[in-house]
């Protein structure tokens, strides 16, 4: 354990990478607070965050991050029912849906706006929500980018994640003066999650793993384990990085 008990928002908490960020700050003995769009998947994953991993405390809110009501109604709960200030905020809420062939010019922009909300505007919300909760100095950001951000692939999804990362260069500017520190991590394939579902064939995955030099696909708990450095006191020197976690298929830069 880190020896002090912080508190934690995991945003898509619930789920995939999402939940095991929240495993593992509850594994160190931490308050987590998870959120996500889906009532019951929430409370279900709450009571088996805690059940595996009791050290820590864990609380659920629903919260679609691209609301900004629902975003106004998280920070009012979070500040009354668990803590008014804030060590860690974790947006990893995000993903995609397909486009169908064929669409519409309307359909598109619907999806291309849905995706821009879930993955760029919800992190800019929720910083902008709970920055002021943020503890100072000490206070951590990680934002959770994408491979795709730097290969492609996705198209608007790719470009949402890019906004990520140019989003996480700016707020490091701003508020590293005032001791919080804003970095990213960049997953390449992690399996194990929502975000492929169907799509991910065998065929598909024996050819994406094949382009990876460390020979398999990520696992949920590699890109935990990532973002909780990114979020110790031991990354304090560490402002406006993107950690990536791909196993070598692209290289950081």
């Amino acid at each position: 354990m880190s020896g002090q008990q912080r508190v934690v928002v995991v945003t898509g908490g619930g789920t995939g990478i999402g939940k095991a960020i929240a495993a593992r700050f509850l594994t160190d003995g931490d308050t987590v607070v998870i959120s996500g769009r889906r009532e019951q998947v929430l409370r279900e994953a709450a009571h088996d965050l805690q059940t595996s991993h009791g050290s820590g405390m864990v609380h659920w809110h629903v919260c679609d991050v691209g609301d900004p009501e629902q975003v106004d109604g998280l920070t009012t709960w979070l500040t009354r029912q668990v803590a008014e200030t804030v060590d860690v905020l974790v947006n990893n809420a995000g993903g995609t849906a397909n486009l169908r062939d064929g669409a519409s010019t309307a359909e598109a922009a619907r999806y291309a706006n849905d995706t821009l909300s879930g993955n760029l505007v919800g992190t800019f919300l929720m910083v902008h929500a709970l920055g002021p909760q943020l503890r100072r100095p000490g206070g951590r950001i990680v934002n959770l980018s994408s491979i795709a951000a730097f290969r492609g692939g996705g198209d608007i999804y790719s470009a949402a994640k890019a906004g990520v990362v140019g989003l996480t260069y700016s707020l490091a500017g701003s508020l590293g003066p005032e001791g919080v520190t804003v970095n990213a991590v960049a997953p390449g394939v992690v399996l194990g999650t929502e975000f492929f579902g169907e799509r991910m064939t065998e065929e598909r995955r024996e050819r994406t793993v094949a382009q990876v030099p460390a020979g398999r696909p990520g696992h949920p708990t590699d890109i935990a384990e990532a973002v909780f450095y990114l979020a110790s006191p031991s990354a304090s020197y560490v402002n406006g990085e993107v950690l990536h976690v791909n196993g070598g298929w692209v290289f950081g830069r």
